[in-house]
This record gives C-alpha cells, sequence and structure tokens, in this order.
C-alpha cells in the first residue's frame, strides 16, 4: 500500500507512511478511516449537501484520549484539522479537503443527575439525544429547534430555542466543560478552573480546542408544554406582523413567538388549497403553569383570521422535533441572517416584499423571538456579544435541484442587503455560511479583541482554523494592546 496524501495546514501536501498512521490506530480506541474504509462516507457526510469534500483520513473517536491523540498527530505533522460534531453547521467548516477529519459522533452519551439537575453531554449528541434523557426526569436546558442538531456546535456558538427566554442562551447554562487544546492536552474550563478558556468556548466556536464533554444546568420542564402553530395567510402578513411585534413586546418571559415565512407545506391540517402557498406560520411555546396558557395567548389568538390554530398541550420533546420534517439532510441550504432589536416598518416591508418572490417551495425565513432572560446578561459575561437583539432572522434557502441554487443564493443575498439598514450589523455565529468570513468581528463585536488575544494563548498556530476563525492576534500586536493598557492604567 502506498503513503497516504494529506493537506498540509499551511497550504500543500505532505505524504504520511502507512507504518504513521498504524501507529496512531494503535493508540486509538475509536477507528482511523481511509477514503476506502467503511464508515468513512459516513463521517464526511454532513447535513448541508452543498458541502462534499474528501478529507484525508477520518478519526471515529471514543472518548478524550481519541481526541487528545487525533489533535496532537495532525499538530506534529502540520496537517489541516477539522472537527465534526452533530455535522449541521450551516458553513460545513466540520468537514477538511484532505486533512484529518476529527470525528465526534460515535461519542453520544448523555447522564442526567436528577437531584443535582445537572447533565454530562459528550460532543456527538445531538439535541434529541439529550432532550430525551433529560424528560425523563422532568427536566431540560435552552438548546434549538431541530432535534438533529448537534449539541456541540450549538453551545460553542451561543445556543437558543424555546426556552431562552426563560433560562437564558445554552451558554448561560453550561457549567463546565472538558476541552482537548491545541498542544494535545485535556483541560477543564468552568468559572473557576481555567476562567478564560470557559469565558471564550461560551460563544467563541471551535477556535480554542475540541469539547470532549459538557455540564449543563437543568431546569424543570414539562413533561408537556403548551406548543403549536397559528397559519395566517400571506395575504394579511404586514398587518399580522405589525399586530406580532406588539404582542411580542408585551409577552412573559414563559412565552416565545418565533415567525416563519414559506409557502405552505402539505400538513394535513392545512386545507388543500393552500398547500404550496405562501403563508406566514407564528410557531409557540409556553412553558408556564399550563392553565395560565390561554391569558398568555389571548393577544396572539385575537391577531387576523388565521387558517388554522393548533396549539394544545404535548410532549415537549415532539414540539422539539417538530420541525425535523422541513430540515432533513440531504439538501443543498444557504443562509444569510440579521439579528434586530425592533422589527421596523421598513423591516416588516422588506419581508412582505422578498416573501412574495420565494424561489423554491423549501425555503423561508425564521424570525426568533429572543430577549427575557437571554437579555438580561453583560454583553462582556461571555464571547457571545448580542444581547440586546430581540430578534434574529435566519433568511434560509433550501434546493433539491443544482439548476435552483443560483436563484436561490442570489435571492437570500438580495433579502440580506435589503435588510441590513433596520439591523444591529450583529449576526449569530452558527448562522453564518461558509462564504462570510468578513463578517466574524461582526460577530463578536466589542469581544473580538480579547477573542484574538486568547486564540494566541490557547492556539497560537491557528490549528483550529476551519470554524468562522477568530485568528490569535500576532507577537506584536499583543505587545501594542500590552503598552496601551499600561499607558492607560498610568
Amino acid at each position: 500500500m502506498s503513503d497516504v496524501q494529506f493537506t498540509k495546514r499551511e497550504g500543500g501536501s505532505i505524504a504520511l507512511s502507512n507504518d504513521a498512521l498504524n501507529a496512531l490506530q494503535t493508540q486509538l480506541r475509536g477507528r482511523l478511516c481511509l477514503p476506502d474504509d467503511a464508515g468513512y462516507d459516513e463521517a464526511r457526510t454532513i447535513w448541508n449537501a452543498m458541502i462534499d469534500r474528501r478529507p484525508g483520513a477520518v478519526v471515529r473517536c471514543h472518548g478524550a484520549s481519541d481526541v487528545m491523540r487525533a489533535v496532537s498527530f495532525a499538530r506534529d505533522n502540520g496537517l489541516l484539522l477539522s472537527v465534526r460534531g452533530g455535522g449541521h453547521n450551516i458553513a460545513g467548516n466540520a468537514v477538511c479537503e484532505g486533512g484529518l477529519l476529527i470525528d465526534l459522533s460515535p461519542m453520544r452519551s448523555v447522564h442526567v443527575d436528577p437531584q443535582t439537575r445537572t447533565a454530562r453531554v459528550e460532543p456527538g449528541a445531538t439535541l434529541g439525544d439529550f432532550d430525551k434523557e433529560a424528560q425523563a426526569f422532568g427536566l431540560a436546558t435552552p438548546l434549538g429547534i431541530n432535534s438533529t442538531t448537534g449539541v456541540a456546535g450549538l453551545t460553542l456558538g451561543g445556543g437558543f430555542g424555546w426556552l431562552s427566554r426563560k433560562f437564558g442562551f445554552t451558554i448561560d447554562n453550561l457549567l463546565s466543560a472538558d476541552v482537548v487544546t491545541a498542544d494535545g492536552r485535556l483541560v477543564q474550563a468552568s468559572a473557576t478552573e481555567n476562567p478564560d478558556l470557559f469565558w471564550a468556548i461560551r460563544g467563541g466556536g471551535g477556535n480554542f480546542g475540541v469539547v470532549t464533554s459538557f455540564e449543563f444546568k437543568l431546569h424543570p420542564v414539562g413533561p408537556d408544554v403548551v406548543a403549536g402553530l397559528i397559519v395566517h395567510p400571506f395575504a394579511n402578513a404586514r398587518e399580522i406582523l405589525a399586530r406580532y411585534r406588539e404582542v411580542a413586546a408585551a409577552a412573559s418571559d414563559d412565552l416565545t413567538i418565533w415567525v416563519v415565512l414559506r409557502p405552505a407545506p402539505p400538513l394535513p391540517f392545512l386545507p388543500e388549497e393552500v398547500h404550496g402557498k405562501a403563508i406566514l406560520v407564528l410557531a409557540v411555546c409556553y412553558v408556564g403553569e399550563p392553565g395560565r396558557a390561554d391569558e398568555a395567548l389571548a393577544p396572539l389568538r385575537a391577531i387576523g383570521d388565521p387558517i388554522a390554530d393548533v396549539i394544545g398541550l404535548q410532549p415537549f420533546v415532539s414540539w422539539q422535533a417538530a420541525f425535523d420534517p422541513l430540515l432533513t439532510p440531504g439538501a443543498f441550504n444557504y443562509w444569510k441572517s440579521h439579528n434586530f432589536t425592533s422589527l421596523s416598518d421598513g423591516l416588516l416591508d422588506v419581508l412582505v416584499e422578498h416573501v412574495g418572490a420565494l424561489p423554491t417551495a423549501e425555503c423561508e425565513i425564521f424570525i426568533g423571538q429572543l430577549g427575557g432572560a437571554s437579555g438580561r446578561v453583560a454583553s462582556d459575561e461571555t464571547a457571545f456579544p448580542h444581547r440586546d437583539a430581540k430578534f434574529a432572522m435566519n433568511v434560509h434557502t433550501r434546493w433539491r435541484d443544482r439548476a435552483d441554487e443560483r436563484a436561490s443564493i442570489e435571492w437570500a443575498r438580495a433579502l440580506f442587503a435589503a435588510a441590513a439598514p433596520h439591523a444591529t450589523g450583529g449576526v449569530y455565529v452558527n448562522f453564518m455560511p461558509e462564504d462570510e468570513t468578513d463578517r466574524v468581528a461582526q460577530a463578536y463585536g466589542g469581544n473580538y479583541e480579547r477573542l484574538a488575544m486568547l486564540k494566541a494563548r490557547y492556539d497560537p498556530d491557528n490549528i483550529f482554523r476551519l470554524n468562522q476563525n477568530v485568528r490569535p492576534t500576532s507577537e506584536a500586536e499583543r505587545r501594542t494592546s500590552t503598552t496601551s493598557e499600561r499607558s492607560l492604567q498610568r
């Protein structure tokens, strides 16, 4: 067997002998997969079909020791390195071309301690894995809205969903994490151990290492919540959106209302004549006392004349998976995103105009309601800075036929540009596509400089670069920054 070619971290290629690869395999609990091996294609295939890359090899990790050895092997050989958790990231940075892929998907353990209301979660676990285990005890923590999303990537970028107005972002409920750093060491990050690293991983993405275990705080939730959809005809969208923002502004932390604008899927509770036509959906989750739900929802139900109202008591795990059929793997996906402190009249006009020209039947716009507990945290308390955002918009284009790619992406970019004057300028890092590397500084705002300095401490060679990358501050920049700080102190 000939040597195996790999892409180097700084460009070019390197040939590694089979002896070197065999030596790595003997150290692993998991498996080293080469391109012709079983498991290789499974590991490199992720949710977004736009990403089709072939790593030189894959380490399918079964524990922290495998991650440590894989990171050290990539570092010592100068290999391009990528890290896959749930494989749901829109940018597709989980898979490298020609480098070494660390696959965490076999590590899916979730352990819940109902006495301390904490959970220890491995990085390959999905939201569905976590929710099902925690809900066995009537517990949950804020996660996303699609059960197939990976816990690791969601958390490292910030993480928000139906419970965030009540309990904050996912990172606000992270108690500690075990992290393999660029030097191959396993360290713990928490408020008392390596607190600077703990600050950085709460929103800083995969820039600072590979998390092999997360410890979360849990809250009593469910097992049933009042949740569901109110569906309106798109013809009344402008009026409904204007009234929605009033209801959203007055809502308690127990109530979260998201807006979805899209063609109607063939759902059984929608009249057949609506299928395929544009609709406005108010997606609701109420986590307060179920007996008070009708009172909380009354202002929302007073809006317009809906096509359908299917809100009721249902298992929380079912609601967490309600949007899964619209987000199945295998389609081509491209996203654009903005944060907003309010839904201005001008923005509502932009939304109505562009929804009238949806390029495919699977394209949609999500407007996630934030605020509440998630906004009562200082912008510099975690790496995630956008605590003033009351809404996050995700322009989600999705298509099956490659012939629809250009029109879909151009539509998303046009809507993004038209909405920009009404936005904060910030962006949620997990919603950024591969071509938005120029927005990384906007994703971190005033926290970017501190992140760059911490990157220089924990990953000076930028080994963990396949992400929305924070480049390490150079030695010269660090000296300048230190000198400036001393001058200010004088």
